[in-house]
């Protein structure tokens, strides 16, 4: 199968690539090739270096590769900066998805397209757990734009007809995620607990998030790639609260890192969606489970930092 990744070379989109290259033709969009070591092998894939908001360039390489499968990854994760530079996220984090629709529209392409979604599109949830029917109402300009390019697949769904899946991820990490305190809180405190760098943990850690391990989220998203339906939308989750200050015990635990619990800035306390968890049967339907739990997850991911002392995210 021939399919096009945008984002390959980054966190999900590796850790994708590595799982999908053995039997299918695959090619990357990525802004540039400085985790080129991310993927495991980089001469079976076509990379593409490119910006995805560079537009014009992104139909030649659809028209050029005539791909069966568009996986929608590529972004602007970081909430702060979709405040900093509302304009280029708007570009990034939505037209990009709407042009890739309509420029398959145009060409008349038989080809499906799946978007990679984030639960910041719920914003602060009125009733726990989420699911597919959840209202959502995004506390943040990152998540209003993912939100909106959800919109777009499902209008082009419904009304061109195009083959279009999305699928949404509660709060992942593990190795290869970046490293920073705006991109991956928890990727960022693993990372600090291994540098035995005190960690900080907002609202006395009393609040609970869905952690998912990266191996089940590109599980889940083998699963929506071959048996989900289209038109669907499908959330990626644990279905397990993690409460913040178990997390810090456990790092203490694996680490002996000391934790301390401080408040969090004005912005946080804003845009900060609280507890959240998922219920994950609409995709259990399909034969997928997560496999990993949260403290193995935390184990190989300190295991990764270990092998990979140069890792800087």
């Amino acid at each position: 199968m021939k399919i096009l990744i945008t984002g390959g070379l980054g966190f999900i989109g590796s850790h994708l690539c590595d799982k999908l290259i053995k039997n299918n033709d695959l090619t990357i969009i990525t802004k540039s090739t400085s985790k080129i070591q991310n993927i495991l092998a980089p001469s079976k894939i076509n990379i593409e270096k490119i910006d995805i908001t560079n537009f014009s360039t992104v139909e030649k390489i659809i028209k050029k590769n005539s791909p069966e499968v568009i996986i929608h990854l590529a972004g602007q994760t970081s909430h702060s900066q979709s405040f900093e530079n509302p304009l280029y996220d708007v570009d990034i984090n939505s037209k990009s998805t709407l042009f890739m629709l309509e420029t398959m529209r145009k060409l008349n392409l038989n080809c499906e397209f799946i978007l990679g979604s984030t639960f910041v599109v719920v914003g602060k949830p009125k009733k726990l757990p989420i699911n597919e029917e959840s209202p959502c109402q995004p506390t943040t300009i990152y998540g209003a734009n993912r939100l909106l390019s959800e919109h777009y697949c499902k209008i082009y769904h419904d009304v061109y007809g195009l083959k279009t899946k999305i699928f949404r991820i509660t709060n992942s990490f593990g190795p290869r995620e970046q490293i920073t305190a705006n991109k991956n809180a928890v990727n960022f405190l693993i990372h600090q607990a291994y540098l035995n760098n005190k960690i900080q943990i907002y609202f006395s850690g009393k609040f609970f998030r869905d952690l998912i391990y990266v191996d089940d989220v590109v599980s889940g998203i083998k699963t929506v790639l071959k048996k989900g339906r289209s038109g669907n939308l499908y959330w990626i989750s644990s279905n397990t609260k993690t409460w913040f200050y178990q997390l810090g015990n456990l790092l203490h635990q694996l680490t002996d890192v000391d934790v301390k619990y401080i408040d969090p800035p004005p912005y946080t306390k804003k845009t900060d969606v609280g507890n959240f968890i998922v219920d994950n049967s609409k995709l259990k339907s399909l034969g997928w489970k997560p496999k990993i739990s949260v403290k193995d997850g935390i184990e190989k991911t300190i295991e990764y930092f270990k092998n990979n002392t140069t890792f800087s995210g």
